[in-house]
């Protein structure tokens, strides 16, 4: 008789869980819009940010640097509201742009810029753009 001995192949696969980290509701005024009225008087605005990274070390380090910052993120918005645009196209834009640069570990992000009360002639309570972005879509 021959027995026949199978080999077991042990297979590892290293991945890590994507976690967020959500600002919500950044409350702001500033002056964008294609109206001069707007750019005189401003408006109040809403923000809110999204970003996908991997948190598995900064859950066992407990460190702020393993991290991405949500103060700085903050910042981000903060700086980036404050410079005047016409379309809020290019706020959202401006702000992607500026977390991809400055946080390499974030591999996606969402946000969304609210104009609260606009003024378009009815009762609206706001207009927004939205805009998500991946790195694997900008590399």
């Amino acid at each position: 008789m021959h027995s026949c001995k199978e080999k077991k192949k042990t297979l590892f696969i290293f991945a890590f869980e994507m976690g967020k980290i959500f600002l919500k509701n950044i409350r702001l005024y500033a002056f964008h819009g294609c109206m001069n009225e707007e750019e005189k008087i401003g408006s109040d605005y809403v923000v809110n940010v999204m970003v996908k990274t991997n948190l598995d070390t900064s859950t066992q380090s407990d460190n702020l640097e393993d991290t991405v910052d949500y103060v700085a993120l903050n910042a981000i918005v903060k700086e980036e509201m404050n410079i005047r645009a016409k379309l809020l196209e290019v706020v959202v834009n401006r702000i992607l742009v500026r977390i991809f640069k400055e946080h390499q570990t974030v591999h996606f992000a969402r946000v969304k810029v609210a104009k609260r009360n606009p003024p378009i002639g009815g009762d609206v309570e706001e207009v927004a753009v939205e805009r998500e972005l991946s790195r694997t879509s900008i590399n």
